[in-house]
């Protein structure tokens, strides 16, 4: 893993620079429907429509590409259920070294497929985070790659800084900005981003009330393990990193939860009102505006819809 030291605004913006042709700079949309909904001026950054389907495209091609040619010389490697393993796969592809993709044995075939498909190594594991772990430091120590954790790693999250970047490029004015949180590699750069840019803007966290581990952490100031976590919302299912809890305690406003039902509702009328067809973990944002709606009314609110698998 890379040194476990948070990134500031500097490396975000190096992160720019070096995924810029490599990603998608993706569209803002809007809807008159769903601004009468919520009350609320909405901005959708949509990295349903990045490459891979998702955001994750950011952390791991800045990752990858922030190697020297002596690190990269034997691939990469790293655990995942699913967007990240195929980001990392890739964005190694790209670069042209092998990516090692540690997977649970219960991860969907659809995400299976994604990771094969773009040229990953499949490693199976029991379906357990410590199995998940031990199972990728044995083959660190086998192999000699190097690893790209998800979300607790500094290239990773200033990568996704960039999303927030983006966004205040696009909009201006944004007096809030909401972001799902699971391990906290998106949440932990959209607040660094936000902070230099605009530090007058919130940022607020929405996560599943069954995965509610940084809802946890955030209220008690220091960092709650994720016990069981029961959601739709299979992309929020990872504990917070510690890495992403520190930027997260000094730089966000608030983490607020929603029922699984909401996010459903939240998907709904994204489909059905913005014509986009998004993942539960994507629509996790959109569904905090539906349930604390005292919040974003009569505000510009910006929300990233994280992903689309």
């Amino acid at each position: 893993m890379s040194e476990p030291t948070p990134p500031g605004f500097a490396e975000v913006k190096q992160a720019a620079k070096r995924i810029e042709s490599r990603v998608h700079r993706t569209p803002v949309m809007t809807s008159r429907l769903l601004n009468e909904i919520t009350g609320a001026e909405v901005f959708f950054k949509c990295e349903h429509l990045q490459k891979v389907g998702a955001f994750k495209a950011r952390g791991a091609t800045n990752a990858v590409f922030s190697l020297t040619e002596e690190q990269a010389a034997n691939g990469v490697a790293t655990h995942s259920s699913g967007n990240h393993g195929a980001a990392l796969a890739m964005a190694a592809a790209s670069r042209g070294i092998p990516a090692h993709v540690v997977m649970p044995s219960n991860a969907p075939a659809v995400k299976r497929d994604a990771v094969a498909g773009y040229g990953g190594h499949i490693i199976e594991c029991e379906p357990t985070l410590a199995a998940r772990e031990s199972t990728l430091a044995d083959f660190l120590k086998q192999s000699g790659a190097s690893a790209v954790h998800p979300y607790n790693d500094s290239r990773v999250i200033a990568g996704q800084g960039t999303v927030a970047l983006e966004l205040l490029e696009q909009v201006t004015g944004l007096d809030v900005v909401a972001v799902p949180v699971g391990g906290g590699g998106l949440l932990a750069g959209t607040a660094i981003a936000v902070r230099h840019l605009n530090p007058k803007m919130e940022v607020i966290a929405v996560e599943p009330e069954g995965a509610d581990d940084a809802f946890r952490s955030f209220g008690l100031g220091e960092l709650q393990p994720q016990v069981n976590p029961d959601t739709i919302a299979d992309g929020l299912r990872a504990g917070l990193g510690e890495l992403n809890f520190e930027i997260i305690r000094n730089h966000v406003d608030t983490i607020v939860t929603v029922p699984d039902s909401v996010i459903v509702e939240a998907m709904r009328l994204q489909w059905t009102r913005l014509k986009q067809l998004v993942e539960p973990s994507g629509a996790v944002s959109f569904a905090g505006l539906l349930e604390h709606p005292e919040r974003f009314r009569g505000r510009r609110v910006g929300v990233v819809i994280s992903g689309g698998n």
